[in-house]
């Protein structure tokens, strides 16, 4: 049987205008998230931007997205990339204090430009599987410089019943095919934004997660409700317009042109944190004129 296809957005974390969390802020962002339909994982390194928060502040992000987010929407914690097992388990305690559905398994990072060596990726995966008992996403990204051996991906689903899937986040197109045919379909797989959304489901792969879904998560969701109906000159007709608000959010500044739009758009999504700094006021106007201009008020649910 087909595994279901989904789309994960990774929320971003409002702060206030002087570096505070904004609590009220991140509550009214993932109520509208939760509203949309989409997957939601909550504290990444990167559009949460997860680095910047102390354990503190990384629980209470936790805590309130589970008081935010019902049942009914698929909500994970992300977390940020580890330099030890350690550190991946002290997260997967807050994880399972807040009652998070599951969690991500981030990327081994061994600093300073090393790259893990097989045998040490396994202990390190070991390590914290045979800790978390949660269900758990692994994650090969491309930001630590490496993919993770699908041999040891394959060794470790057949050891370990929490694993339910691999967020793998990659350009090189054959790593992904070559994955997607060693997983079989036993665990789901998502690609890490949306520039390889349609060549991964048509490979057979569960979907994408993506930063564009904190501006727009209807239109996400969209893509993937097309996909799982067969309706797919609209699913490519929506894909378009993602990769439209993509390329704009990159060009402008990524996360914090996306908390910029946001902002032009009365929405709640904060300003970042230091050493993050805020576009221009003239970057948020495009952005949130882009919105405009591809429609997405309307697919959006926010009136005129």
């Amino acid at each position: 049987m087909a595994r279901e296809v989904s789309t994960f957005v990774i929320s971003l974390t409002p702060f206030a205008e002087d570096g505070a969390l904004d609590e009220a802020g991140l509550r009214a962002h993932l109520r509208r998230l939760a509203a949309s339909g989409i997957g939601i994982y909550v504290g990444g390194s990167g559009s949460g931007e997860a680095y910047t928060l102390s354990p503190q502040e990384r629980a209470r992000v936790l805590e309130i997205a589970r008081e935010e987010v019902g049942k009914d929407t698929p909500l994970r914690a992300m977390g940020v990339e580890p330099r030890s097992a350690a550190e991946m388990i002290a997260y997967a305690e807050q994880v399972k204090a807040a009652d998070i559905d599951a969690m991500q398994i981030y990327s081994l990072d061994e600093g300073h430009g090393n790259r893990p060596k097989d045998r040490e990726l396994e202990t390190f995966l070991r390590d914290v599987l045979d800790a978390v008992t949660c269900p758990v996403v692994l994650s090969s990204h491309q930001s630590v410089g490496y993919a993770l051996p699908r041999e040891l991906v394959v060794e470790l689903i057949e050891s370990y019943d929490q694993i339910i899937g691999i967020n793998f986040t990659h350009q090189d197109i054959g790593a992904l095919v070559r994955m997607i045919e060693a997983v079989a379909g036993r665990i789901d797989i998502h690609v890490g934004g949306p520039m390889q959304a349609i060549t991964a489901l048509a490979l057979g792969a569960q979907g994408f997660l993506s930063s564009e879904g904190n501006l727009a998560p209807k239109l996400c969701v969209r893509v993937i409700e097309h996909h799982r109906r067969g309706e797919l000159m609209e699913r490519d007709a929506a894909f378009k317009k993602l990769l439209k608000l993509f390329s704009e959010t990159r060009e402008l500044g990524g996360i914090a042109a996306t908390k910029g739009g946001l902002r032009a758009l009365g929405l709640a999504g904060g300003w970042p944190r230091r050493p993050r700094l805020p576009v221009d006021s003239a970057a948020g106007r495009r952005l949130a004129k882009c919105f405009e201009e591809l429609s997405l008020r309307e697919i959006e649910g926010l009136g005129a």
